[in-house]
């Protein structure tokens, strides 16, 4: 019984950990460039159960069948699809257009390709590059475009991380000329490591990741507009709604066991 207790409370746990993720999408369905996230949830392995010394092996054992322990959540993945585009007409914002492809690779709404040998390619993407001026060579990436000016006139964003210039140094604001910010190509964009803001770091084994734009791929800055999140705040109301009524379903099987072994060491060891 107790492991009927244990799968429904990993039940909770998991849809606990959705419902948060679906929040934090909605919290920032305003926040320019920011891509919406989904939690994936896994089984975990299944145990074989035996019964000892029921006489029909060797061994003294029967099997009894299969047990399922629950589920976990897995991994939050990204989505990094293009977010629309809204002008503003304001000369410190940025946004990116990236529609970069693959030779022999056919990339679905999802960002994801197979190869022919089996295996998951997925769409390469476009980020601006922003550096931390208290510690030079600190880079990070970021698709929020919406820049402003810090004190001694560099062209930054809302953290204080100086963007880049198409030189690869700090860019200075200058309305009548405004500077083309730095571009880089992430390979794989699930090596990106959220830091907040949306900010995203590399560690050092994958910084082979981050590599100049080629000639042929398809990215377009455009100035005077920014970049709008990607989430779809309809799928994200059903998705929020799916995971509180299965955490309540998990809730109820927690009552129900509850009660069953109230009534198990209350009454039934009575008799």
């Amino acid at each position: 019984m107790l492991r009927g207790l244990y799968t429904a409370a990993s039940g909770m746990t998991t849809q606990q950990r959705k419902h948060d993720t679906v929040t934090n999408n909605i919290a920032n369905m305003n926040t320019p460039g920011f891509k919406q996230e989904t939690t994936s949830a896994r089984s975990f392995p299944e145990i074989l159960i035996s019964r000892i010394n029921g006489g029909q092996d060797s061994a003294g054992t029967v099997s009894v069948g299969r047990l399922h322990t629950g589920v976990f959540a897995e991994e939050t993945i990204r989505k990094m699809q293009q977010g629309d585009l809204q002008q503003t007409g304001n000369v410190l914002d940025y946004a990116l257009v990236s529609d970069i492809q693959v030779n022999g690779l056919n990339f679905d709404n999802g960002g994801k390709a197979i190869r022919p040998d089996g295996t998951v390619a997925y769409q390469p993407q476009a980020l601006f590059v922003v550096e931390n001026p208290q510690n030079p060579g600190d880079l990070r990436y970021t698709r929020n475009g919406k820049f402003t000016v810090d004190a001694e006139g560099y062209v930054a964003n809302t953290d204080g991380y100086r963007v880049l210039g198409a030189d690869g140094q700090p860019m200075l604001y200058n309305p009548a000329n405004p500077p083309a910010p730095l571009v880089r190509k992430v390979d794989n964009p699930n090596v990106l490591l959220p830091q907040g803001n949306g900010l995203f770091a590399v560690s050092e084994e994958d910084q082979q990741q981050i590599v100049a734009l080629a000639a042929n791929d398809q990215v377009e800055v455009r100035n005077g507009f920014v970049e709008r999140s990607n989430v779809d705040p309809t799928q994200a109301m059903v998705d929020m709604t799916t995971a509180a009524r299965a955490y309540e379903a998990n809730q109820k099987m927690i009552q129900f066991y509850d009660r069953s072994m109230d009534k198990l060491v209350n009454e039934v060891g009575r008799v």
